[in-house]
């Protein structure tokens, strides 16, 4: 085994799903080259990571007392700072636009602190650039496409993931292009079924699949763990939905997807797996996608076996 570039190493990373989804990368990196990896993250985000083998511990960043790490002259949690002592090397992603958060961890004892940038911006892909600081350690990232494995028994259903919203109303195709997207997909196709996404910011599109609700072939799966929602993912045939952290998670699934990207930029934001395929609309708007380029896309990038 070779030898480890790095000691006990902490990854502190906040954000929404997508945010930590591409940091995976990162993960994988600092995994192999340090002694010890852990992450400082949303409950659900650490499980996933130990769940796929990416660090070997995780902590909840939702702790009252980290609080006390942004506020100059605050006494620190004795716990914590005990627990940013015990590690050589720490990235963060925080926001910290004054360095107090940087400065507090540096006095618990830790030897060395990077900082990440805390929102990608324009120009090279977003992995790319939270990668960045891997450079300044002597790590080389030599994935940016990184899979989990699906975990328990195999179904034979072949199913379909649907996602029609996102965190942002110009990001989504139009409501009744979906609800006709996913009628054309059961009429055309009688051997599949369709997994319909959604979350708490997805109840006025969901609104507009209601019709399917009594459809033996679909299935809602709204509100789910992040990791009940990955193992029904990992196990779907194709996926379909927008520029959200949802797409990303199937991409990590190694979920064949077609992805329908609005006014951001897929060169920076899109998943950079092989199987996952962006489709731009016209000028950015999203509005203008008709629904028979999207189904003509389907039917490119949804394999043939299924879809046949």
């Amino acid at each position: 085994m070779p030898e480890k570039l790095l000691g006990r190493t902490l990854v502190i990373r906040g954000g929404a799903l997508g945010d930590f989804l591409l940091t995976l990368p990162v993960l994988r990196a600092l995994r192999e080259a340090s002694r010890h990896l852990e992450i400082l993250a949303y409950p659900q985000f650490c499980a996933l990571a130990r769940e796929a083998g990416l660090v070997d511990g995780g902590r909840s960043i939702e702790y009252g007392p980290l609080a006390g790490f942004f506020a100059r002259g605050a006494i620190h949690d004795p716990e914590l700072r005990a627990y940013f002592g015990s590690f050589d090397t720490a990235l963060s992603y925080l926001y910290d636009p004054d360095g107090i958060f940087a400065e507090s961890i540096r006095a618990s004892g830790l030897k060395d602190f990077v900082q990440g940038p805390h929102k990608p911006g324009i120009g090279a892909h977003a992995i790319d650039q939270l990668a960045a600081p891997l450079a300044g350690l002597g790590v080389v990232m030599s994935e940016s496409a990184v899979e989990i494995p699906v975990s328990g028994e195999a179904t034979e259903t072949l199913l379909v993931a649907l996602h029609p919203g996102s965190g942002s109303s110009t990001k989504n195709w139009p409501a009744a292009q979906w609800e006709q997207l996913a009628h054309g997909l059961l009429a055309a196709h009688p051997q599949i079924c369709l997994g319909i996404i959604g979350g708490e910011a997805d109840g006025e599109v969901l609104d507009s699949l209601q019709t399917l609700r009594g459809n033996k072939r679909a299935q809602f799966w709204q509100n789910l763990p992040l990791t009940a929602l990955s193992e029904k993912l990992g196990r779907a045939r194709g996926y379909i939905g927008h520029d959200t952290g949802v797409s990303h998670l199937a991409a990590v699934m190694g979920v064949p997807s077609l992805l329908l990207f609005g006014p951001t930029d897929p060169s920076i934001w899109a998943p950079p797996h092989r199987h996952a395929h962006v489709l731009r609309a016209p000028d950015g708007d999203l509005s203008r996608l008709k629904l028979e380029t999207v189904l003509a896309a389907v039917d490119r990038h949804i394999p043939g076996s299924l879809l046949a």
